[in-house]
């Protein structure tokens, strides 16, 4: 098969990030655009970056790209492009659709032609008028903007922050791709301890040991894209048995992570033995302003309550107070810290060394980043338990 047209989806603030990603997977011919990484690969690309990839929404195979202006410039660019080649006769394609700065602004009328286009296209090859879409689910999606059509296939079915470690979650939870980003930024190495003060139900800990580790993210759930009979189970075979052969599960780990509600450390405990982590990860219950690390240089990398699980605004600046309060007697120690608050700096006490936009969701946030005295982190550390401040 020859050479494909894959994007990769990507919260915004996290393109460049997810870019690297591409690249560390040895894919060099990469576009970076507003909340996609679109990149040229072979098909065994669909199954690794689906396993690998630990800050992208989701990984579409792209068929094409057109000028739509029209109903008819949808419909006949639709129709030239290769769906014979992906979706079997008894494919299952519904279509959905997005729509921006287009002439074309009815969403459930763009997917209606689409679908029409395809089912031409299909009767071209298979000789039916009729398909029982009963087999295997190819997600059609027409994106618009700027009055260009982009159609793709969804290769990834639940969004790739679905790792399957996680079945019960607190009540406000940060994604795991968001996480694995904010892990990927601090720049932690495994020979440094790592600290989640506000851990909630541990996906901070949990990714950055699966960083540690080299865990492939995807190794634990399936894809949409294996079921599809167009594309060889081979290459998931292969792509997998590569993944296992690159962990790293000999690397000692500190990572600890606390919060203050019991219930949350319950259910991250319960996302740890998930994941296979409940021995490597040190997870309890101690509010911030008890926790005081022995360690001589260390990072702390957090997500603050925004009020959805503690409650008050006041309890929220308490917390970021108190936050900001250990840190200080931490010099040697780098901290990162995403929050929608506007007011971080003014509680934490003092200004961040750096501040990067993105977005927890929904949630405007900032990713507030304080480095360690002279901007060099130490990598020597005695491996110690966190002990409470006298």
């Amino acid at each position: 098969m020859a050479q494909l047209q894959l994007i990769a989806t990507a919260p915004m603030g996290l393109e460049a990030i997810v870019a690297k990603e591409v690249r560390d997977l040895g894919y060099n011919d990469v576009m970076v655009e507003n909340g996609k990484v679109t990149f040229a690969a072979d098909p065994l690309a669909i199954a690794r970056a689906n396993l690998w990839l630990r800050t992208a929404d989701r990984v579409l195979l792209k068929l094409g790209e057109f000028p739509a202006r029209t109903f008819d410039e949808l419909f006949e660019g639709t129709k030239a492009l290769p769906w014979p080649d992906w979706l079997p006769a008894d494919a299952a394609f519904p279509v959905e659709g997005r729509s921006r700065k287009s002439q074309l602004s009815s969403v459930p009328a763009c997917q209606s032609i689409v679908k029409k286009a395809v089912v031409e296209k299909l009767k071209m090859r298979y000789g039916t008028a009729w398909f029982p879409e009963d087999g295997a689910r190819f997600v059609i999606e027409v994106a618009l903007l700027d009055d260009v059509a982009t159609l793709t296939i969804d290769t990834t079915g639940p969004g790739l922050h679905k790792r399957g470690y996680r079945k019960l979650v607190t009540e406000a939870p940060l994604k795991e791709t968001m996480a694995a980003a904010m892990v990927l930024l601090s720049r932690w190495r495994p020979e440094r301890t790592l600290v989640d003060p506000f851990c909630g139900s541990g996906t901070i800990p949990i990714e950055a040991a699966m960083i540690a580790w080299n865990v492939a993210p995807g190794l634990r759930r399936s894809f949409a894209a294996e079921s599809w009979p167009t594309l060889d189970k081979l290459l998931w075979e292969q792509a997998r048995e590569e993944a296992y052969d690159l962990l790293r599960d000999d690397v000692p780990l500190d990572i600890v992570g606390s919060d203050i509600d019991p219930a949350a450390i319950e259910v991250a405990q319960a996302a740890a033995k998930k994941a296979g982590l409940a021995a490597e990860l040190k997870l309890h219950v101690a509010p911030v302003a008890k926790l005081w690390p022995k360690d001589d240089y260390g990072c702390i990398i957090t997500n603050p309550p925004y009020g959805e699980r503690i409650g008050s605004k006041n309890e929220v600046e308490k917390a970021i107070r108190q936050l900001g309060a250990v840190y200080s007697h931490l010099p040697t120690w780098s901290l990162f810290a995403l929050s929608p608050s506007k007011q971080f700096e003014h509680y934490f006490g003092r200004p961040a060394d750096k501040k990067r936009k993105l977005f927890n969701g929904r949630i405007e946030c900032n990713l507030f980043q304080y480095w360690a005295s002279g901007g060099v982190f130490n990598v020597s550390r005695k491996r110690a338990e966190p002990a409470e401040r006298s």
